[in-house]
């Protein structure tokens, strides 16, 4: 047998991170890539950059992965004195002084591993920023991977940020030998900002790992006239991309009108994020008491939640059209029954229509909600929803690596391996 090719993989996100959905790309990635030809070596923060960190056994590391860690700070934690720290330190983003440690480590691990390739994931901006470092001092193919676009319509909003979200984009366009997304949509967009490199867009959707869902209970249809629907959303929700507050302020419509009641529907959110901010709209909305917010728990244990769970949570605002939650893969897998909150014309809305998902209402609409929902629920009470089709065998995380393999041989086949800079 041929000896793999290496890949160094300059990820952010990476265990024992706590909170981001993110580290199961390059984790599943590193996971998989051998069974295609190509053994990774990540280059990742040092622990004190990560706010929070966990010891979840669903998220172990692969025996024998190479895993280096570079000095990094959180500028907002580390540097900020009486709340406030200097901007130059934050831009791209609050992690910027990891490109100082890694720039040196990544180039030493390429003197000693010789690397065929590079492969750096946003977000965090900096780690596009590493890898465009690297591709110049070592001459060696890069593949930039997008989870989210980055320079949008009003995102970042300080301008400052955007700016230099873009010069990022610019300068991985300039360098990379492909770049690569994980919705339709994301990649048409930088197709048309970047006509002249549309040759070098790839498409790697995210997905879901099978052996994560190995032994865990799965749960027959709810009986008819039994307690009140539970409704998860698990992960994090946001004030702009992710907003609970239509549907809260729906509820308290239907609440007020009779048509939906506590012993009606209980709705959890797992890991939230902001649970105060949470707590207040809820109570704004006066349905304090029909919302459960629970805390983290490992990765495991929150797949066995879903797969029994009544009825599961997609919150997608429409201004991130062109992104899909990465656990919608993991949703469909779970089979259950979907609600989807998300603009039908979005990225997020056509995967869930082409699911099967029948019941859609655009996140920022109150009265569309408010019309979905008791439909929703009379549906669920009656098992009258089919369990979503999300062609699940193609959206495993394991295809997913055969296509970033597939992606490498690429762009290390059309490139000659350079002597690595003294």
């Amino acid at each position: 047998m041929t000896e793999p090719r290496r890949v160094l993989m300059i990820a952010y996100h990476f265990p024992p991170v706590q909170g981001s959905s993110g580290v199961q790309r390059t984790l599943r990635f590193a996971r998989w890539l051998p069974q295609f030809g190509w053994q990774p070596v990540v280059l990742t923060v040092h622990q004190r950059a990560y706010e929070r960190v966990v010891d979840d056994p669903g998220n172990a590391v692969p025996l024998g992965l190479e895993v280096h860690r570079a000095q990094a700070f959180d500028a907002a934690r580390h540097f900020a004195v009486s709340g406030r720290y200097p901007r130059a330190l934050a831009l791209p983003d609050r992690w910027s002084s990891w490109w100082l440690g890694a720039v040196p480590a990544g180039l030493a691990l390429a003197r000693r591993l010789r690397p065929h390739a590079i492969w750096s994931t946003y977000p965090i901006a900096t780690a596009h920023r590493i890898g465009a470092t690297l591709q110049r001092w070592t001459g060696l193919p890069w593949v930039a991977d997008f989870r989210d676009p980055m320079a949008q319509d009003g995102y970042p909003p300080d301008p400052r940020t955007w700016r230099s979200f873009r010069r990022v984009e610019d300068l991985v366009f300039a360098r990379a030998s492909a770049c690569v997304f994980t919705t339709p949509s994301s990649a048409a967009m930088y197709r048309a900002r970047y006509p002249e490199r549309a040759d070098r867009i790839r498409i790697i959707e995210n997905g879901y790992d099978e052996e994560a869902f190995a032994g865990l209970a799965s749960r027959e249809p709810m009986p008819t006239g039994t307690g009140p629907v539970t409704l998860l959303h698990s992960g994090l929700v946001y004030p702009d991309e992710r907003n609970p507050r239509p549907l809260l302020e729906a509820l308290g419509q239907l609440v007020r009108a009779g048509r939906v009641s506590p012993a009606d529907l209980r709705l959890r959110f797992r890991a939230p994020g902001s649970a105060e901010a949470l707590r207040a709209a809820a109570a704004s909305a006066g349905v304090l008491d029909m919302v459960e917010i629970a805390p983290p728990v490992g990765y495991r244990e929150a797949l066995q939640e879903m797969l029994l769970a009544d009825a599961l949570l997609v919150l997608q605002g429409a201004n991130c059209n062109e992104q899909i939650p990465a656990k919608l893969y993991e949703y469909l897998r779970a089979g259950r029954p979907i609600l989807g909150l998300a603009d039908p014309r979005g990225d997020t809305g056509r995967v869930l229509a082409a699911a099967g998902v029948r019941h859609l209402a655009p996140l920022e609409s109150v009265a569309a909600i408010a019309d979905t929902l008791p439909r929703f629920l009379e549906a669920l009470r009656w098992d009258e929803l089919p369990k979503p089709d999300g062609e699940t065998q193609h959206a495993s995380r394991r295809e997913r690596a055969a296509e970033l393999a597939a992606v490498l041989d690429g762009v290390a086949g059309a490139s000659r391996r350079l002597p690595v800079r003294p």
